[in-house]
């Protein structure tokens, strides 16, 4: 990992990380400190779609980009689309793409907007209705109803989520997703709940993934796939575990890391 600053068009002297992901095949440059910082998450997320996905994937709250461009790296015949609201982040989103162009082939884009606002505003921007394959999202973990209020605004914006965001967002989701397209989302697992209420009527033929830290600990965090119009019952699937007794990776999340699918039966 080495540290430098952003460069013009991207807030000048403020510290970045350049971090290698999916055993160093991307790059990812992102901010030392602060908001929009990706790890673990954001490779579980890409990790969920089988490398043979094809066509538009579109990542909604993309940060720098990392969950979408592992997506573009481990599945030649996608092409992705971040969606950004935060100018600085989809300037780091823009620069990831032009440092791993050469094994992204032109098949990734950015395009600023609010996954939270009207239809109208999506269409401006060009987010096509029913125009994505799959929609993958990571959230704003914490309610902002349950939390102390950050003093740097935009660290709250990328991970407080006020009560009535979530339904926005799946809202986006439906509106941007094929039919027969899927939507796929990390977040915390004691917020599934939540999470499911935001869901409602809008995706069927729910599963659900547990992710557990250690096999003996509560999962932390879920991973949950859905199809519009979707009719089969919720599964509960056999969780992933992160780590063994030792504290290092298990054998199947070190694969994962390096580039890995999940290789999860949503359906059967």
């Amino acid at each position: 990992m080495s540290v430098d600053s952003l460069g013009a068009g991207a807030g000048r002297g403020e510290a970045v990380t350049r971090d290698g992901f999916l055993d160093r095949r991307l790059t990812m440059a992102q901010p030392a400190a602060g908001a929009h910082r990706s790890g673990l998450d954001a490779v579980l997320l890409s990790a969920a779609l089988d490398a043979d996905v094809a066509g538009r994937v579109v990542d909604l709250g993309a940060g720098v980009g990392v969950a979408g461009l592992c997506v573009a790296a481990r599945c030649p015949a996608a092409d992705v689309v971040l969606v950004e609201r935060d100018p600085v982040a989809a300037a780091l989103a823009r620069q990831n793409i032009a440092a791993n162009a050469a094994g992204l082939a032109g098949r990734a884009s950015v395009i600023e907007a609010d996954v939270t606002a009207p239809a109208s505003d999506h269409d401006a921007a060009g987010l096509e209705r029913h125009g994505a394959h799959h929609v993958i999202m990571n959230p704003p973990f914490h309610p902002r109803d349950r939390m102390r209020p950050s003093p740097a605004g935009a660290r709250e914006g990328a991970h407080a989520l006020a009560p009535d965001d979530l339904p926005l967002w799946l809202r986006t989701a439906a509106r941007l997703l094929d039919p027969r397209g899927t939507v796929t989302v990390i977040f915390r697992a004691d917020e599934l709940p939540r999470l499911l209420d935001a869901i409602g009527t809008r995706f069927g033929s729910l599963a659900v993934l547990p992710v557990h830290p250690r096999a003996d600990g509560a999962a932390t965090r879920v991973i949950v796939r859905g199809r519009p119009q979707g009719r089969a019952p919720l599964r509960l699937l056999p969780p992933l575990v992160l780590h063994g007794p030792d504290g290092g990776w298990t054998t199947r999340a070190d694969a994962v890391l390096r580039g890995a699918d999940l290789a999860v039966p949503w359906w059967g």
